[in-house]
């Protein structure tokens, strides 16, 4: 039992009862001591009292002063922890003579104190039949929040399709062994939704509610072709056919399959995904919401697709050809033509072209070479020959987003644009502005007029506004990301130009087997 202390009023003054520790309970502290004196009005020097206070080995009584007092009522101390999920108890017995608390007094003081929910009657009662002073007794527990957890999908096929193409020992890139697709039965299991789990309310010893975190909510979303159950819990195809995730949502088609795409087809719009077994020709375009495949060449053609584009014989744009991927691109070579990805772009050759991606370009093949083409990528460019000895412009462009790059460089002309119309308005507002502060009257016609200069105004205002905030979120982009990085397996030829974010070199003399990256300000290149 801890060591505690007992007042004792007496006609000829104040006097303290001490109470050593017992059975390996704490030794009484002094501080404490002072502290309960404080709160009744008595003064005593601390210092004294810690010196009489040690001197007493297992009971004593120490004299305080000669005032005479009337008995102290038995004390509880309550502490609420910082969470208000527990509450402690600590008692100070009554004077001699004093009243000692019974449960209703007890439970009236943890009420003031503010502790209303969790208070434990058995804890309370096991202290009255069995009294123990300057001891910290859990009195009250809260009930604990319960966080949930989010809603989770599981679904039953391939979601992070990045097949690459493989380098064969001699050098030459496989375009045909590529897993692409995810290949499915009429009735197959697609997903599954486990729900989100909101979790329980906690509450505080001092009745306050404590809301669980906020978990995120699901659901599953499937177009043409998907089955959902009653429930809304799993999610079965309708045909044969394969599957692929779009922004979240299921699309399920079979596949669409032509030899060539020219005279005899026309031009292909297709909701799932196209195959071509042959080639597609100048002038025709194919369209499609999920994969297009080529097996052979794609000439001055236009192609378009959610998902990925992979042309196995390659790219020949003839200065029109238009490659478009949500996804990836995958292509034997890209000649005189454009291309942009969503994801990477895997090539042997990139000749003459404009080729973009928001992911990485890899052209690793048994050529390996960029040669008088602008090239843009997010994050990394690997080539083998970069530029070439007839000094061909070459331009690589690292560190944002194309299309941001594209955007953030077209914002201020369109800002320039409205600056020149407000400045248009602005004394057609101002002199109306003048006439009426001198009492004149405008025509309705011309008031109609102002009022709608007026609003016109205020929209210009708003989207210059909204421009230029997009412009200052682009430029903090362009300006952060600068981790990209290009590697020559091979040679660089001088003359290339190396842009990564804004900062940019041109190559005076060639080099060889280089990663050139962002430094101090600078473009840098080391070995590999």
């Amino acid at each position: 039992m801890n060591g505690y202390f007992q007042l004792d009023c007496r006609e000829d003054g104040t006097y303290l009862w001490i109470y050593a520790e017992t059975d390996g309970g704490e030794p009484l502290k002094a501080v404490e001591v002072a502290d309960y004196l404080q709160k009744k009005g008595i003064s005593y020097e601390i210092t004294d009292l810690n010196r009489k206070i040690t001197a007493i080995l297992d009971k004593g009584i120490i004299k305080l002063d000669n005032v005479k007092r009337y008995p102290e009522r038995e004390m509880m101390k309550v502490t609420i922890s910082a969470d208000k999920m527990s509450a402690y108890a600590r008692f100070y017995p009554a004077s001699v003579g004093g009243i000692e608390s019974g449960a209703d007094a007890i439970l009236g003081d943890l009420q003031n104190a503010g502790v209303v929910y969790g208070v434990d009657r058995e804890v309370i009662s096991a202290y009255l039949e069995k009294k123990q002073y300057c001891t910290d007794i859990l009195i009250a527990k809260g009930l604990p929040v319960r966080h949930g957890t989010d809603a989770e999908i599981t679904y039953f096929f391939n979601t992070d399709l990045k097949a690459r193409p493989t380098l064969n020992e001699d050098g030459s890139v496989d375009f045909f062994n590529l897993n692409t697709m995810n290949h499915i039965k009429n009735g197959q299991l697609l997903a599954r939704l486990t729900p989100e789990d909101p979790g329980e309310k906690g509450i505080t010893v001092t009745k306050e509610y404590v809301k669980p975190r906020t978990v995120k909510k699901l659901v599953l979303k499937g177009g043409r072709n998907i089955r959902i159950s009653e429930d809304r819990l799993e999610a079965f195809a309708e045909v044969d056919g394969h599957v692929m995730l779009v922004d979240d949502k299921m699309f399920v088609s079979d596949v669409y399959q032509v030899q060539n795409v020219d005279n005899a087809t026309g031009n292909i719009d297709y909701d799932g995904s196209v195959h071509v077994a042959g080639n597609v020709c100048t002038n025709f375009s194919v369209r499609a919401k999920g994969n297009i495949e080529v097996m052979g060449v794609v000439e001055g053609a236009t192609l378009e697709a959610d998902g990925d584009i992979i042309i196995v014989r390659g790219v020949n744009g003839m200065g029109k050809g238009n490659l478009k991927a949500g996804g990836n691109i995958i292509a034997k070579f890209i000649e005189n033509a454009t291309a942009s990805a969503g994801g990477y772009i895997e090539t042997d050759a990139i000749l003459h072209s404009k080729v973009m991606a928001n992911g990485d370009i890899h052209v690793e093949g048994r050529k390996g070479m960029i040669s008088g083409s602008t090239v843009a990528a997010t994050n990394s460019i690997t080539v083998k020959v970069l530029g070439s000895q007839m000094g061909s412009d070459t331009i690589l462009e690292l560190g944002i987003d194309p299309a941001r790059k594209l955007r953030f460089q077209s914002i201020m002309g369109e800002v320039d644009a409205i600056k020149k119309k407000i400045k248009q308005i602005e004394p057609v507002l101002l002199a109306a502005n003048q006439k009426m502060s001198q009492g004149q009257k405008l025509p309705p016609d011309r008031l109609q007029f102002i009022q709608n200069a007026a609003i016109s105004y205020r929209q210009l205002r708003e989207e210059m506004e909204k421009l230029v905030r997009e412009y200052e979120e682009l430029e903090d982009i362009i300006n952060s990301n600068l981790t990209a990085t290009v590697k020559v397996k091979d040679i660089a030829y001088a003359g290339t130009k190396i842009a990564i974010s804004d900062v940019s070199t041109i190559l005076k003399s060639d080099v060889r087997y280089v990663r050139f990256y962002y430094e101090g300000g600078d473009v840098r290149y080391s070995s590999l």
